[in-house]
């Protein structure tokens, strides 16, 4: 009976491990099983080998969310923003609790957000970290907030981001951005889920898009 234990123990550690080495689509390519919107009325389409989200005039920012959550990992994709947007993706998030016999489904998305902007004239903070919603602006200290060009306006651009205990790195293009390392927003934000962002406009603007396909995750 112990021998039958073990083995059953070893077999499950084993896929265990496995499991968390293996890259892992988080888009099929057919439709968005798997996702779930939270906030915004902007919309969210399959195109092509892409999932392209356009925004609503007066809407506030929208989430395209993963149902399932991570913690440490290593996520891959490519994206490719209107250069009037600002867009983002959101890593370990979470929604903020809904008052009882409210109207809203979810509560507002709230933690880190790798930044997604065009780089324009003068450069921009494609890559930083962002604290959504938590009060606190950027994560990324301002020593740090320094205007690059690493993202191609108006082309795919490809982003690496590695979260691993408190620490977040990024990377935009093959080229290193950002390596972040703060404690206190890991015991509030220390798993969650993934989601894309629509950023809200203002009215009269729009309408603008942001497209990511290639959304590949592994967990650490």
């Amino acid at each position: 009976m112990k021998r039958i234990a073990l083995s059953m123990f070893i077999a499950v550690a084993l896929s265990a491990s496995a499991t968390a080495g293996e890259w892992v689509d988080l888009f099929n390519g057919k439709n968005l099983n798997g996702w779930i919107q939270k906030n915004g009325t902007a919309t969210y389409r399959i195109e092509g080998d892409a999932i392209t989200g356009k925004t609503n005039e007066g809407s506030p920012n929208s989430f395209l969310c993963t149902k399932k959550l991570y913690g440490d990992f290593e996520l891959e994709f490519e994206v490719k923003v209107s250069n009037q947007l600002n867009s983002g993706v959101q890593i370990r998030s979470q929604t903020k609790p809904v008052q009882e016999n409210s109207d809203v489904k979810f509560g507002r998305v709230n933690g880190p957000q790798v930044e997604i902007e065009a780089s324009g004239a003068k450069g921009a903070e494609a890559g930083y970290v962002y604290g959504e919603a938590t009060g606190r602006g950027w994560l990324t200290t301002a020593d740090r907030l320094i205007p690059h060009k690493h993202f191609k306006d108006g082309a795919w651009n490809k982003f690496r981001v590695v979260a691993q205990g408190p620490k977040i790195e990024t990377w935009i293009n093959g080229v290193k951005i950002e390596t972040l390392v703060d404690e206190e927003i890991y015991k509030t934000h220390s798993k969650g889920f993934i989601g894309l962002q629509v950023h809200g406009i203002k009215k009269g603007t729009g309408p603008f898009e942001v497209s990511w396909k290639n959304i590949k995750i592994k967990e650490l």
